[in-house]
């Protein structure tokens, strides 16, 4: 008998991808989704959307249309949210609805429709500031003030003013939710965690590096980083980068990420754990607006704002042994293979930028400085 995986959000970037991935390996799909106008400008079901996944239109909160989704469902991939680190700080009570309220929302339904297994969505945001050593090469935990950023001062120093080194962040990090959407997304996280504990319901937490790749949507300007430049770069503009550029972060292709859901669904070890999904390695938010402007032929210089976005963090990159022992998984697209794949597809694309209207909005409440 088929297996038949119900993927909230599956309609989404990378829900669809997902959906992909499991029909090739034998899964029957249904999707839940929204379909936000801000993603999918009310244009209904995305012609990317495989033909073989039953989408049902509808809100992860209404829990009539959830426990509908949920009939016949083997499993569930909770990837259902709102995303957006910057617009959650004012759109906060649209982000606690939709992510919180949502995931509690599923996790009732799920009492009355068992399932064999939930995978939830969590972000690398939960962490706040990756790891960081000192000089000494002990490992600390620090944060960034609003008085240090004023002043221009992006790095992370220890009590000699010497920069701390940053370091492939591991699970046992404790959090430091810097944003509404970080605090949403560990919500998410510990929601579905402690119900697998108390129902014994196998549950796994992925926690997503900057996931990039085809279909993310262009127009949204509170999407993944390289859409945004993406977004920029084909309307002739500037890509903007906050601070100076230097800020390191783990870009991993959706074909990795995807994978890892799937071992995931398919593990016994991983049940209960939190677990890294990126890379490995750490690349300057600078260095792939540049790359990406090379990679698309286009001609425009980064523009270097330094300005800061509350809720922004210096450096993060995964440490991603655990996902290795528990998943077998293992990163098989390098950044330079998944930019290329990337600029192939924004090739017969329109993207409506819309990241300047964004901006504004974000300096009129105070929020980039």
């Amino acid at each position: 008998m088929q297996r038949v995986v119900l993927i909230t959000g599956g309609a989404g970037f990378i829900g669809s991808h997902l959906a992909d991935e499991l029909l090739v390996h034998g899964y029957g799909v249904r999707a839940l989704d929204s379909l936000l106008d801000q993603v999918h400008d009310g244009n209904g079901r995305p012609e990317y959307l495989h033909p073989d996944v039953d989408l049902i239109e509808g809100d992860v909160c209404d829990a009539d249309v959830v426990r509908r989704a949920l009939r016949g469902v083997d499993s569930v991939v909770h990837f259902a949210a709102r995303v957006g680190v910057g617009q959650s700080m004012y759109q906060i009570a649209d982000y606690a609805n939709a992510n919180t309220t949502g995931t509690a929302v599923l996790l009732e339904a799920i009492l009355d429709r068992p399932v064999r297994k939930l995978l939830v969505a969590s972000s690398m945001s939960v962490y706040g500031e990756g790891a960081y050593e000192d000089g000494e090469g002990a490992r600390v935990t620090a944060e960034r003030t609003a008085k240090q950023l004023e002043r221009g001062q992006w790095d992370i120093v220890d009590a000699h003013g010497r920069p701390l080194t940053p370091l492939p962040t591991p699970e046992t990090k404790q959090p430091a939710l810097a944003s509404v959407y970080a605090l949403t997304k560990y919500d998410q996280e510990r929601l579905c965690l402690i119900f697998g504990e108390a129902y014994g319901v196998p549950v796994v937490a992925l926690r997503f590096f900057n996931t990039y790749g085809t279909r993310q949507a262009l127009a949204n300007p509170y999407t993944g980083v390289l859409a945004i430049f993406a977004s920029r770069l084909l309307n002739g503009k500037p890509p903007l980068v906050f601070e100076d550029g230097q800020q390191r972060r783990d870009f991993v292709s959706v074909a990795d990420v995807v994978r890892a859901c799937r071992l995931a669904l398919e593990s016994d070890r991983a049940h209960g754990h939190a677990i890294n999904v990126g890379t490995g390695r750490s690349v300057s938010v600078l260095d792939v607006a540049e790359r990406l402007g090379e990679v698309l032929d286009v001609e425009v210089e980064p523009q270097v704002t330094g300005q800061f976005r509350a809720g922004d963090i210096r450096h993060c990159f995964a440490d991603i042994s655990l996902a290795r022992d528990l998943l077998g998984y293992e990163p098989q697209v390098d950044l330079a293979q998944g930019m290329m794949e990337l600029a192939d597809w924004l090739e017969g694309q329109v993207a409506e930028d819309r990241v300047d209207s964004a901006a504004a909005e974000l300096a009129a409440r105070g929020l980039t400085r």
